[in-house]
């Protein structure tokens, strides 16, 4: 039987929203093992001279316990 565990973090990129859950995703298996999913809740960005400076997501990523 698998037990499975969900944890929520915030990234932010420059680039894109994909690029932010990518960051998301490449931070938490450093310390996460067996990550299965990530669902993004939201999604916002910050303005800086009437242009996106920066890409935020509050994700939701989904692990396997060992």
């Amino acid at each position: 039987m698998a037990v499975i565990k969900v944890i929520e973090v915030l990234a932010d990129s420059n680039k894109s929203w994909e690029d932010a859950a990518q960051q998301a995703i490449a931070r938490a298996s450093k310390t996460i093992h067996n990550i299965k999913s990530i669902y993004i809740k939201d999604h916002s960005a910050t303005v800086e001279n009437g242009k996106i400076s920066s890409y935020r997501i509050n994700a939701k990523i989904t692990f396997e316990l060992d």
